[in-house]
């Protein structure tokens, strides 16, 4: 068998060259202590300080309102609740889209334990969310917070942030973008206030998140204070892996332009293709205003996790957002937002460098092993 083509980089995009570069020059001389005097710990605190510089150009900020975080779920934690702490004389109420990442609503359930409210707002059949709605969820008095990603990490719909962020400034009330899938890959929209990222969504390490807070943001966290990153983030720098993420971050977004749209031609191959091969096949989200590399389908009558399994077999890697896998026994909240099929869901995510042989070879196995799984099951 040939080696197996990676369809998952929604999850993880493998490590970028240029990012293990950095990263193995940096764990030589950025190992100090950023925070001392002496010579080694200058040296890493320039390379700190270096690598704030280029994040905050790519994603359209100041160095100083940037800060570094362990994941990109601390950052939306941070994100949010520091936001809903530093503007509690505004108002306890937070909004959302009903397609957060999970990082967004725990926190939003975090918040509600401590007596705030939360309402989520819903979307269409394409996963994007209602900007009327949203527009008058956050004109109600008392709103602190709202919260929008930029695209979703299931379906891979890009929401109207720009518009939700001027519906947001026209009532006075920060909006945090979720730019996890789009950051390195696509333009991130104007008017947000808060913003999270993470490094190995571009190729970057794990183990690096981004927090971005505007200027005139009020902000302040709910955890002990600590002196570094602005005092938003506590706990010493991961100087290596901050220095590696700016890295892959610049190189991703230096190619972008054409890696993202030769990616998105073989998305939509393989979204034009598989209802064609397949019977009983949805494919889910926009067709067009959608994240360039992600494509969701869900196949009727099939379990989405033996679909996983005999991929994984055939030499793809690929994810769902799928009923009953092993790690939980509810559909997907994005998919069942959204009113479509949870089963035999199947998510691609093409990686920098993916293939078109590899897209085809994926169409080409794909047709026998859902009629496989339906013939065992007894549907077919």
């Amino acid at each position: 068998m040939s080696l197996v083509a990676y369809f998952d980089a929604a999850s993880s995009e493998p490590l970028h060259p240029q990012a293990r570069e950095a990263l193995l020059a940096a764990i030589d001389v950025g190992w100090a202590d950023p925070a001392r005097l002496y010579g080694q710990a200058r040296r890493a605190h320039l390379l700190l300080e270096q690598a704030r510089t280029e994040v905050a150009e790519a994603l359209g900020a100041r160095p100083d309102e940037v800060s570094f975080t362990s994941s990109g779920t601390q950052a939306v934690h941070l994100g949010v609740l520091g936001t809903l702490h530093g503007r509690r004389r505004a108002g306890r109420h937070l909004v959302t889209s009903a397609v957060e990442h999970s990082s967004v609503l725990h926190a939003g359930g975090v918040h509600e334990r401590d007596g705030g409210t939360t309402e989520t707002v819903g979307v269409d059949l394409t996963g994007r969310v209602d900007l009327e709605r949203f527009t008058e969820a956050v004109a109600r008095p008392g709103t602190a917070l709202a919260c929008l990603q930029t695209a979703n990490h299931e379906v891979g719909t890009v929401q109207p942030v720009a518009e939700a962020a001027a519906a947001c400034r026209s009532h006075g009330v920060p909006l945090l973008v979720d730019a996890a899938q789009t950051a390195g890959r696509m333009p991130i929209p104007p008017g947000w206030s808060v913003l999270t990222a993470s490094a190995h969504k571009w190729g970057g390490p794990a183990g690096v998140g981004v927090l971005v807070v505007r200027k005139g943001t009020r902000f302040r966290s709910f955890l002990p204070e600590d002196e570094r990153e602005r005092r938003r983030v506590p706990g010493f720098e991961n100087v290596p892996g901050i220095v590696a993420a700016a890295a892959a971050l610049r190189a991703m977004a230096a190619d972008a332009a054409q890696e993202q749209a030769r990616l998105s031609e073989l998305v939509t191959r393989i979204r034009e293709t598989v209802p064609k091969i397949v019977p009983d096949v949805e494919v889910i989200g926009d067709p067009v205003d959608r994240a360039p590399h992600i494509v969701t389908f869900s196949c009727l009558y099939v379990d989405g996790e033996a679909l996983l399994t005999e991929l994984d077999k055939a030499g793809f890697a690929v994810s769902s957002g799928s009923s009953c896998t092993a790690s939980t026994l509810r559909p997907s909240h994005v998919l069942e937002a959204m009113g479509v099929l949870t089963h035999g869901n199947v998510r691609v995510s093409l990686p920098r460098g993916a293939s078109a042989a590899e897209v085809d070879r994926f169409l080409a196995v794909l047709p026998d092993l859902v009629r496989r799984i339906r013939q065992d099951a007894g549907v077919a």
